[in-house]
């Protein structure tokens, strides 16, 4: 009789030992909803993830643009670069608007402004009276520029109609505004 408890002992912990085993192996078995889903519906395609950095870029860019104009409004005097800095934030402030709704409905997370558009505008902030019109046009006429080659790029990269035809409505007045923005350089050098 003193034998058999440790005979039984012995057993439950093999059973023990092989329910741990099965529900191990089990849990590494394949969701099958997992599989039927991966893959298809949340992937994404080189011309959608194209199509977000875009969005996203330009709406670093503008934001960028935008915060340059505010300072220049309220650092300079000159007449000229006032009109033309609010002319400049009133254009980015609609094109914001555009992209973030059309960022919302392709599910596009704008996040905030880089880290190279900060140090563009620390140093704008830091620019003495003297220097600031030309530091500001500067940036400007290169945030412009590179705002015009986002929109050049993503019209060859895609397909999609709203992308194009937002596109197709700032691109104009994106040139429009650095033709401004040059000639009033060149005025003041």
């Amino acid at each position: 009789m003193k034998t058999t408890p440790p005979l039984k002992a012995t057993i439950l912990k093999l059973i023990f030992l092989l329910a741990v085993i099965l529900f191990t192996v089990s849990c590494r078995k394949n969701n099958p909803i997992e599989i039927s889903l991966k893959g298809e519906n949340f992937s994404k395609n080189q011309t959608e993830e194209v199509e977000a950095f875009f969005l996203i870029a330009t709406a670093n860019v503008s934001k960028s643009i935008i915060s340059k104009s505010q300072i220049a409004q309220q650092k300079c005097s000159e007449s000229t670069i006032q009109e033309l800095s609010r002319e400049i934030e009133d254009h980015q402030n609609q094109l914001q608007r555009d992209v973030s709704r059309l960022a919302s409905k392709k599910l596009v997370i704008i996040s905030e402004i880089n880290a190279t558009h900060k140090r563009d505008l620390y140093a704008l902030i830091d620019a003495n009276d003297a220097s600031f019109k030309n530091a500001y046009l500067n940036s400007i006429t290169e945030s412009l520029e590179e705002q015009i080659e986002l929109f050049e790029s993503i019209y060859k990269d895609t397909n999609d109609k709203t992308i194009l035809k937002l596109v197709l409505q700032y691109l104009p007045e994106q040139y429009k505004l650095l033709r401004e923005t040059e000639s009033i350089q060149k005025q003041i050098i």
